[in-house]
């Protein structure tokens, strides 16, 4: 029998290999993007409906310079599928299921299963297989079917994406680990005031307001920071209506070299991504100084510890370094130099609103300790600086796991080139879906907008992708 040390191998110490930049060996481009809509349950259809329907859209939708879906096909080498879990729709091997409905034998194809983050980790291994050379044009799909079991079993499900030796033990739901962080940061960040709780309100808010004018969406209830609050009590102190959505709906995006993107698209948008992980017990997390983003500064986080007492550990349990490396690493890809002066707007994995906080400092948006500061000072809201989760994000629009990451970089893609009204505010888009189009919508369309950041994230952070989209201009 090994000891307790003994069967655990250290955890590494950052070499210069380890924090060099990721190169593509040749550009990537995403060119379309298609997606069901989302809903609670949908019994109506089935898994393989859902895909096809994000397919077709994605096809034959996207102005791209073809006529047919088989044309679209006929393009296509390989096919990356993303689904969570495989329990939920009670089918092993689905990613073979749903090539074969696709007409996509005898392509290649594989599946990526990374928990929350599996929509992103689906585009990255499609991007690196661009990259690399081994396809010039690949198809990532990604779906989930969550409505076959009960809330209570789906949340058991997901949980045990956690070390079951460990984490599991302490709290069995993701709710109650992110309710631990969110009372720890409102503690040390938020120095246990009224005002950081209304904070997390207005981020619910935010976001739902957003999905209201999305015809892809679950939901389209606007509420106030007072219905946030006083909605029912999950896990202390986060409420109903501060957790995502539970979702059913498939999404897909095209991904090509530079030749084939250009021969599809008029406007297709360059394409980077990168990932980081950590383990998944958050006690096991090693103090280290701060990875610093192009954004900070070396002194930046000296004394951290003496504005915010508590602070004094990194990552703790309120940051997530594999958020951070992801962006360290895409940045560097992307030429980042100031994520609020350099994005026209992100894309966050909102699964709880403490996890958006969260996320805002991993990703430079702010510095560690002021995360609350991206919403009160109106950067984070259309119109801003830098505007999150435009789509409603996963709690206003969904949360259909595989789904996820892809939904973000297809809405930033249309937000690039300048389509959010042709797939959001046509009344026919409403139709479809068998909804009505609101007499209020919202032009949530970003004006001008040249660059973007979709983040797909896991577990309390266990594994994140970074993509940034890019429209190129003149080429």
């Amino acid at each position: 029998m090994y000891s307790d040390k003994e069967w655990r191998t250290p955890m590494i110490r950052f070499s210069r290999q380890h924090l060099a930049t990721p190169n593509q060996m040749r550009p990537v481009y995403v060119v379309a993007g298609g997606s069901s809509d989302f809903r609670k349950k949908y019994p109506e259809k089935k898994t393989e409906e859902l895909c096809i329907e994000a397919f077709r859209m994605m096809a034959l939708e996207n102005d791209l310079k073809v006529d047919s879906i088989q044309e679209v096909k006929d393009r296509i080498q390989m096919a990356i599928y993303g689904h969570f879990a495989d329990h939920f729709g009670d089918q092993l091997l689905g990613e073979s299921l749903i090539h074969d409905r696709l007409g996509l034998d005898p392509l290649p194809n594989y599946a990526v299963k990374t928990g929350g983050a599996t929509g992103g980790s689906t585009a990255f291994a499609a991007a690196m297989a661009v990259a690399s050379g081994q396809a010039d044009c690949v198809l990532a799909l990604g779906w989930e079917r969550m409505d076959e079991v009960n809330t209570k079993v789906g949340n058991h499900y997901i949980s045990t994406a956690a070390d079951k030796d460990f984490e599991t033990e302490l709290g069995h739901s993701y709710t109650g680990y992110y309710a631990l962080m969110a009372q720890r940061y409102w503690k040390i960040f938020g120095k246990g005031s009224d005002a950081f709780r209304r904070t997390l309100g207005k981020i619910s808010v935010k976001n739902r307001q957003y999905a209201y004018s999305n015809p892809f969406a679950q939901t389209h209830q606007k509420v106030t920071v007072d219905e946030v609050i006083n909605s029912p009590i999950v896990a202390d102190p986060l409420r109903f209506l501060d957790c995502c959505l539970m979702s059913v709906g498939a999404s897909s995006i095209l991904l090509c070299d530079e030749k084939t993107a250009y021969e599809l698209s008029d406007d297709p948008i360059r394409f980077y991504i990168a990932g980081g992980t950590h383990t998944l017990r958050t006690a096991d997390r090693r103090n280290m100084d701060i990875p610093l983003l192009p954004n900070e500064r070396e002194d930046q986080y000296m004394h951290l510890e003496e504005r915010f007492p508590g602070a004094d550990l990194y990552p703790g349990f309120t940051g997530f370094l594999a958020a951070r490396m992801a962006a360290y690493y895409v940045y560097g890809m992307a030429g980042i130099e100031n994520p609020v002066e350099d994005f026209d707007l992100v894309e966050l994995h909102d699964a709880f609103t403490i996890s958006d906080v969260q996320s805002y400092e991993d990703l430079g948006l702010r510095p560690y300790g002021e995360g609350a500061d991206y919403i009160e000072s109106g950067d984070a809201y259309y119109g801003g600086k830098c505007p999150s989760n435009i789509s409603g994000g996963l709690l206003g629009c969904m949360h259909a796991v595989g789904a996820t990451g892809l939904m973000q970089i297809k809405e930033c893609m249309w937000q690039l080139q300048g389509k959010w009204a042709k797939f959001h505010a046509k009344p026919h888009m409403w139709e479809r879906f068998g909804k009505t189009i609101p007499e209020d919508i919202e032009n949530l369309q970003v004006p001008n907008a040249k660059t973007a950041l979709a983040i797909s994230h896991a577990g309390v952070g266990s594994h994140v992708t970074a993509a940034v989209l890019r429209k190129e201009v003149g080429v």
